[in-house]
C-alpha cells in the first residue's frame, strides 16, 4: 500500500539527501549493509525487554534501508547485485527484529506467545517470495495491505507503546496473510489471462531432471532474462521472451503444434526438437520404451 501510494512522494523527498550522500563516499552497499548491523543491537534491546529503546534502535535501523536507493539512484550505481543484497538484507533484519520479539514474548507470557512472531515471519517470507517468483515469470505481484513498509510502522508503533504490542501483532499477521491471497490471486489472474498451460509438470526451470542433464536448459527453452534497473526495481523480462519460454516447452509435451514449415535441423526445429532428440537418445540408451508421436493428437 505504501509502496503503490507514497512511494513518488517518498522518493522526492530522499532525493536530495542521496545526492549529498555521494559527496561522503560511501556506497549504496555501505548503507544497506550499516541497516542490517544496527538491526542486531534492536533485536537484542528487544529481547531483554527494553521495548522503548529497541523502537529508537529499529527507526535507526530503517534509516539506511531508506536512504540507499536514493544514494544508488543519484551516485548513477544501481546494479543487479545491489538490489540483490538489499533484498537479502530486508529478509535478515526482519528474523532478526521478529526473533527479539518472540524472545521477549516468551519471557513475559511464556507458553504459547513466542509462536506469533514466527507466525507473521513465515506469511511475510511467503508474500516475499510470491513476488519474487512472479516477477521472474514476467508477471506483477505488488501490493497489498501488509506489505514490509506497513508491517515495519505497525511492529514501530507496537513497540513504542508497549501494551499495544500483542494485539498489533495480530493484526499484522491477519493483514500479512490477506496480503499472500491478494498477490496469489493478482498473479494467477495474469498467468490465466497469458494463457500459460496449467499442468503439474513445471516449466524448464523448475524440473526435476534439470540438474540431472535431463531438461532443456532455460537458454534452449528460448528464455532471456531480463536487466534490472535500480535497486529496488522488479526484474524486466520481455513478454516475448516470456511467450517463447512457454511455448518451446509446450512444443517439447506436445501441447502447442509445430511451424507450418518445421522440418528437421531448420531453424524451427528449435528447443523443443534438441530437448526430444535428447530424451529419445536416454530413452534408448537406458532400454526403456520410446513413446512415438501419433498424428492427430496433442500429446506425445
Amino acid at each position: 500500500m505504501f509502496d503503490g501510494r507514497f512511494r513518488g512522494g517518498v522518493d522526492r523527498a530522499v532525493k536530495p539527501i542521496g545526492g549529498a550522500l555521494t559527496k561522503t563516499g560511501l556506497s549504496p552497499d555501505h548503507l544497506t549493509a550499516l541497516g542490517m548491523i544496527l538491526a542486531v543491537p534492536a533485536a537484542v534491546v528487544i529481547g531483554s525487554g527494553h521495548t522503548l529503546i529497541g523502537f529508537f534502535l529499529l527507526m535507526f535501523a530503517a534509516v539506511p534501508d531508506l536512504l540507499d536507493g536514493a544514494l544508488a539512484k543519484a551516485s548513477g550505481r544501481s546494479s543487479v547485485r545491489g538490489a540483490f543484497f538489499d533484498s537479502v538484507s530486508d529478509r535478515v533484519t526482519d528474523i532478526l527484529i521478529l526473533g527479539g520479539v518472540a524472545w521477549y514474548l516468551q519471557d513475559r507470557y511464556h507458553g504459547h506467545a513466542f509462536a506469533l512472531p514466527f507466525a507473521i515471519l513465515g506469511a511475510s517470507l511467503l508474500i516475499s517470495y510470491q513476488r519474487a517468483k512472479a516477477e521472474s515469470l514476467g508477471f506483477d505481484a505488488k501490493g497489498g495491505l501488509m506489505e514490509r513498509a506497513e508491517r515495519v510502522v505497525v511492529l514501530c508503533a507496537g513497540l513504542a507503546f508497549g501494551f499495544l504490542l500483542v494485539p498489533l501483532l495480530w493484526v499484522m499477521l491477519g493483514l500479512t496473510l490477506v496480503t499472500a491471497v491478494q498477490r496469489f490471486v493478482k498473479v494467477w489472474r495474469q498467468a490465466t489471462a497469458a494463457g500459460v498451460p496449467s499442468s503439474s509438470e513445471p516449466p524448464v526451470g523448475d524440473r526435476d531432471d534439470e540438474a540431472g542433464g535431463g531438461g532443456a536448459s532455460p537458454a534452449e527453452a528460448g528464455e532471456t532474462a531480463g536487466a534490472r534497473s535500480g535497486r529496488s526495481g522488479a526484474p524486466v523480462l520481455p513478454e516475448l521472451a516470456v511467450a517463447a519460454r512457454w511455448r518451446a516447452w509446450r512444443e517439447a509435451n506436445g501441447w502447442a503444434p509445430r511451424h507450418p514449415h518445421y522440418s528437421p535441423g531448420s531453424a524451427q526445429a528449435g528447443a523443443a526438437d534438441r530437448w526430444r532428440e535428447r530424451r529419445r537418445a536416454r530413452l534408448e540408451a537406458e532400454g526403456r520404451p520410446v513413446a512415438r508421436r501419433r498424428s492427430g493428437t496433442r500429446r506425445p
